[in-house]
């Protein structure tokens, strides 16, 4: 007899949720201090986050991962597993997410609400619309767009060079069809024509400064600061003088304010911002973090990608501007995607390899490394599945015990909360015995070039650093207009600790190429790319939206 395993919508499908009421009032929030969007999600209002400024912080756990593979980590499911489990144990925990974006839901991952039975619901409603905090980030970005072309085509009075034009517009889809291309077509009234672009969504500098701005005034001033544009003596152009601030920030509004769901477990999540990790800092909003760290003991959050990408970004971006210090990291890793990382094919990954899981191992063994470097100590899961064998778990669990770092099993996807009990016992006395020495990698006050290369070498292994002519002319301008003091925010495929996505394992003996670098002055970074990552994703020749359906009862079907 075949057992048909439930995909993750049907899990989530039969779950019955709480009234999202009930579930803030788990952490102390008054009906009156929600603002619903239906029975089962809602926003925080800014009366209740600054009520909640003077209360204590709980603890950080930040969870991330090896390098993403075909085989699957398992990060958000582990996040959402352990905050369950922590729930079980009688802590109150909290988990600070991402929203996923609309576009890859369509494309090659179907959905990004965790997995099994540890997932956020409800999850058609985060993969799809949520609360419109994406159409927000859409809106005020192409607002800025259209007031920019506007402005040239009502006289120009600020002198903007066209051919200098760096701001982009943006679509929360994957679509190829508009990385480059030409607007203004037709006649005089229609506007002037240039080169533009498109960016996702979730890659736009407004959807960075949503998820770094402090409050109102913050994000009013961040986006006057955005660059977009040069005029004709080089000189910077800016959304403040474009008069764009304020009706960008209007959109905005509620967009600022964190969102609660909850776990199918019913533990309280705050779901808030989305910026990708191999072309932003991949984090949720700092907002939401500092609420769940004031509302919670414990609160769980995750980077997006693998650390090389997400976690470099969390504490080197996002902690040095929020004032964060976590205490712990948890580094999640699967038998079959090291066993990958080892060269084994997709369709062999199956078979107990210990020559291959030592192989790949080192993959494993490079993020270790680069954790310790940031002073915070470890705890190692395996995301377990069932072909995972005794010798090979053993063989991990003293590779990461020799490194000085917690191991733990974790079987949350099947079992919930209940089989994440190991790891939060391991999370709780690493916090408990292991202090935490949190420091940014590197200081302001080195040169861009210097920060790239302490990222490069340091974090990705590389031996060295090359820059492409129009690279050299950017950095060099960017620090003649006084941006050198600002973190860099490397832009690097995910599937490779180097910049070639099919280099495994741990490569050695390469060099990081950037092509370009631009300045983010309202998010607060410089922004390097590397290698071939593109900032609008593609669809691959057989979209996840061809298996997405939705019946007369208006129950959708095949999203992840």
């Amino acid at each position: 007899m075949v057992i048909k395993m439930k995909t993750d919508i049907e899990i989530a499908q039969e779950t019955v949720l709480e009234p999202v009421v009930s579930v803030a009032e788990r952490v102390g929030i008054r009906a009156d201090d929600l603002e619903l969007y239906g029975k089962y999600k809602a926003k925080i209002s800014e009366e209740y986050l600054c009520g909640i400024e003077g209360n204590p912080d709980g603890r950080l756990i930040l969870v991330t991962a090896i390098n993403p593979t075909p085989a699957g980590e398992g990060k958000t499911t582990v996040s959402i597993g352990l905050s369950q489990a922590l729930g079980r144990m009688g802590k109150k925990a909290m988990l600070a997410l991402r929203e996923p974006s609309l576009g890859p839901c369509f494309g090659i991952k179907g959905g990004a609400a965790g997995g099994g039975y540890s997932q956020v619901v409800p999850m058609e409603d985060l993969n799809l619309h949520f609360t419109g905090d994406f159409h927000a980030v859409t809106s005020a970005n192409n607002l800025l767009a259209a007031l920019l072309d506007n402005h040239i085509q009502q006289g120009n009075e600020l002198g903007i060079d066209t051919r200098q034009v760096v701001w982009k517009r943006c679509l929360d889809m994957n679509d190829r069809v508009l990385r480059n291309i030409v607007v203004g077509l037709g006649n005089k009234l229609d506007g002037v024509v240039r080169e533009d672009h498109f960016v996702i969504t979730v890659a736009s500098e407004i959807m960075a400064i949503l998820c770094l701005a402090s409050d109102m005034k913050d994000l009013k001033e961040r986006l006057g600061r955005i660059i977009v544009a040069y005029n004709y003596e080089g000189k910077p152009v800016t959304a403040a003088e474009l008069n764009a601030v304020g009706a960008m920030a209007a959109l905005l509004k509620d967009a600022m304010k964190p969102n609660l769901i909850q776990t199918l477990e019913h533990t309280p999540a705050l779901i808030h911002g989305g910026p990708f990790a191999n072309i932003a800092h991949g984090c949720n909003s700092i907002r939401a973090t500092k609420a769940a760290l004031r509302m919670a003991d414990y609160v769980i959050t995750e980077a997006g990608f693998g650390a090389d990408l997400g976690a470099e970004k969390f504490f080197d971006i996002k902690c040095r501007i929020g004032d964060l210090s976590p205490d712990a990291v948890v580094l999640v890793a699967t038998i079959k995607a090291l066993k990958y990382n080892g060269g084994i094919p997709k369709e062999e990954l199956a078979a107990e390899n210990l020559e291959a899981l030592k192989c790949g191992i080192v993959n494993l063994e490079k993020h270790i490394e680069n954790l310790q470097k940031y002073g915070v100590p470890i705890v190692v899961t395996l995301n377990s599945f069932i072909t995972d064998t005794p010798a090979e778990i053993d063989y991990i669990k003293r590779f990461c015990e020799e490194r000085n770092c917690e191991f733990a099993v974790s079987d949350v996807w099947e079992k919930g909360g209940e089989g994440g009990i190991e790891l939060a016992r391991k999370v709780l006395h690493t916090i408990e015995t292991k202090p935490s020495n949190f420091h940014v990698l590197y200081e302001s006050s080195i040169s861009l070039k210097e920060k790239i290369q302490a990222v490069a070498q340091e974090i990705y292994g590389a031996d060295s650093v090359s820059y492409m002519p129009a690279a050299e002319t950017q950095l060099r301008k960017l620090e003649e207009l006084g941006f050198g003091n600002l973190p860099v925010c490397m832009a690097k495929t995910q599937y490779s600790l180097s910049d070639d996505p099919l280099q495994l394992g741990r490569p050695a003996g390469f060099e990081i190429t950037v092509r370009e670098a631009y300045v983010a002055a309202g998010a607060g970074f410089i922004v390097v790319l590397t290698g071939t990552v593109m900032t609008m994703p593609g669809l691959p020749k057989r979209p996840a939206a061809y298996g997405i359906d939705v019946n007369d009862d208006g129950i959708i079907t095949g999203l992840f």
